[in-house]
């Protein structure tokens, strides 16, 4: 599932004398409008503070750069050594995860895309390509030139609000350098529903809406949005200014009867020919007042880290002058921001990908030249899980389920139809002891709606028993000549039915070599000769069927980790009890520590020789998850697993 970008990107048709424009270098939203690329670079001077595409080197400040500029000084460099690097085109997404508040503002994406270079197949053919027609009616050469006026060299966008909420002011900033510096200059950016993409083997657009190859704008009587559609965005630069923005969006004609409930139709209707059932329409805003900006550069502008490379496959390090043009507009001052106009999620938008191209006229209808994607202008990482753990057996196991591709911004929540989660169910990870089904759903922010989900599925072991609650307190055993005593107790002797004495000859293959009944007294006994080195342990079987297992004894001497230290009960809320085996008295050490090893407590002890009780209580205070147990005893540093559940 595809997820975007939450704004509308539209605009306006409006005439350079009205008050909407202003042409002079401008801030909006912290980030500099003034046809230069630098941060903490504002009106052709240095100074701290103001946001931009990318950082000078040598230039200090607070002001932050958006694109991500990773690998910058390799791509310039390998240019001066392979000329064919210079045709390849490259991608670049904001350096800051979506949604990051950065300088009190809201940033929530940024792209600069390098387009091809020199014989190029992402361009319209000769002929009759306009803005009104169906994409499946595009036509693109296999290679072919383009006029300088028209071939886009780099492209960028960046959307942020005013502020560090959502319901501050929306602004989109827009660049782009084209080839040539003199003349009129038009292009548009245009906003799909669906997922176009353009394939460069056929040179053919898939993916484009159902409505003659867009989707429409639907209004109820009242005039409010109901379904979003498509939009462009068209701008013209004359020689020294921007003259002239107009946006449209896609519609059947009949809506040009309903009067909107944002924004005013601005009287403008194109589509593929003059009768077109759909079509865009230009739109205005109901209210007064300047909302958009744009400036071209100065001459010997630095051109970012990447340089810039011409139609003729020259690098070059500065911009001439007006061969790079940036413009804002404030998204809410038009009346289509989503969190006013469609209300409930504010994380979402109504269009998927965005096109760039360049236009012969000012024409809205004019033959359209080069082009740009589509791309995903806003497409955080969809969540993704996985576990070391896909089998476990009920209650006496544990997996951990994590979230592989986390976005730091986004906030994960976890649900399981017939799972169990035993530590908290937000977070990129969760620790979990049923087999069963866990769900996680990814929000970009903890008031959006879902943005995407993932599923796993734990299963059980083949071999699993059922085990109970029932545990063993004090499993021991001792030898007199050769006659070996096993001894040991149960913590809830009321459940027992009977238990099995099993014996091993190497510590892993067990038979049952006797039973013993369930009795009043919960210590039991049993003996047996006993010729050679032998392991044993207890099966206990409850009256409900369930089980469990005792340590294992090796005969002659407690030597193994497992047999020296067991903790019940595991999982734990508040407390669990430890039994200690220790050869001698001795003074020993306990901690808890967890999961990233960091150690939340340690306390000393003294231990008598044979078993020793230790409770370890107030474990309520920390969160659900897993912990280790260490304890020093008798120069060995013994550790085992414990569980915290809520």
């Amino acid at each position: 599932m595809k997820t975007s970008l939450p704004f509308f990107l539209v605009l306006i048709l409006l005439t350079s004398s009205c008050i909407g424009q202003i042409t002079t270098p401008v801030i909006r939203a912290n980030f500099g409008v003034d046809g230069d690329l630098r941060a903490n670079y504002y009106n052709n001077f240095v100074q701290s503070g103001n946001d931009d595409w990318f950082l000078q080197p040598g230039t200090s400040g607070t002001g932050q750069f958006v694109i991500d500029t990773t690998g910058a000084a390799a791509i310039v460099s390998r240019y001066a050594t392979d000329m064919a690097s210079r045709r390849l085109p490259f991608y670049r997404g904001m350096r800051f995860p979506g949604y990051t508040v950065i300088n009190n503002r809201l940033l929530l994406d940024a792209v600069f895309i390098r387009d091809y270079h020199g014989d190029d197949s992402t361009v319209f053919a000769s002929g009759s390509n306009k803005n009104g027609d169906n994409p499946n009616n595009w036509t693109c050469p296999v290679s072919q030139g383009i006029p300088d006026k028209n071939d886009i060299l780099d492209m960028m966008v960046h959307v942020r609000r005013a502020g560090p909420n959502k319901t501050d002011s929306l602004w989109m900033f827009g660049g782009m350098s084209l080839d040539n510096t003199t003349g009129n200059r038009y292009f548009d950016f245009e906003m799909y529903q669906t997922d176009i993409y353009y394939d460069r083997g056929t040179r053919k657009f898939y993916g484009y809406g159902t409505d003659a190859g867009h989707t429409r704008w639907q209004f109820d009587a009242s005039g409010n949005i109901t379904v979003p559609g498509d939009i462009i965005f068209s701008a013209e630069y004359q020689s020294s200014s921007l003259t002239n923005i107009e946006a449209r969006i896609w519609v059947h004609r009949s809506a040009l009867s309903i009067v909107p409930a944002s924004f005013d139709w601005a009287g403008q209707f194109d589509g593929a020919s003059s009768g077109a059932e759909f079509g865009y329409a230009s739109i205005r805003p109901k209210t007064g007042g300047t909302y958009y900006t744009g400036l071209q550069c100065g001459n010997g502008t630095w051109a970012g880290p990447f340089s810039v490379v011409l139609q003729d496959e020259s690098v070059i390090t500065n911009y001439s002058a007006r061969q790079f043009v940036e413009f804002s507009v404030n998204l809410t001052k038009l009346g289509l921001d989503p969190v006013t106009l469609l209300g409930s999620n504010t994380c979402g938008m109504p269009f998927r990908r965005i096109l760039v191209k360049t236009r012969a006229s000012a024409s809205f209808t004019a033959e359209l030249k080069d082009f740009v994607g589509p791309f995903d202008f806003f497409l955080a990482a969809r969540v993704e899980v996985q576990t070391a753990t896909p089998n476990i057996c009920p209650k006496t196991s544990v997996a951990e389920i994590k979230v592989t591709n986390p976005v730091a911004t986004s906030v994960y929540e976890w649900t399981t139809p017939n799972g169990n989660i035993i530590s908290s169910t937000s977070g990129t990870a969760i620790y979990v002891d049923q087999p069963g089904t866990y769900i996680v759903t990814q929000y970009l922010q903890r008031d959006c709606a879902p943005y995407a989900t993932d599923t796993i599925v734990i299963n059980q072991f083949a071999f699993c028993e059922v085990l109970s609650s029932n545990v063993f307190v004090n499993f021991r055993g001792t030898t007199a000549g050769n006659t070996l005593q096993l001894n040991w107790q149960v913590q809830y002797n009321e459940q027992v039915r009977f238990f099995e004495v099993q014996k091993s000859k190497d510590g892993k293959n067990f038979q049952t070599i006797a039973q013993v009944n369930g009795q009043a007294s919960s210590t039991y006994r049993f003996e047996t000769l006993q010729s050679d080195q032998s392991f044993y342990r207890i099966h206990l079987i409850n009256a409900d069927n369930s089980r469990t297992y005792s340590s294992v004894y090796k005969a002659g001497a407690i030597t193994a980790q497992s047999e020296s230290l067991v903790i019940y009960p595991n999982p734990a809320k508040s407390a669990v009890h430890l039994q200690l085996y220790s050869t001698q008295a001795a003074e020993s050490r306990i901690g808890l520590f967890n999961v990233a090893g960091k150690q939340l407590f340690s306390r000393p002890m003294h231990l008598q020789k044979g078993y020793n009780q230790v409770l370890l209580d107030k474990l309520e205070q920390y969160p659900s998850g897993i912990y280790m147990v260490v304890v020093e005893l008798a120069g060995e540093i013994i550790q085992q697993k414990i569980i915290i559940a809520d």
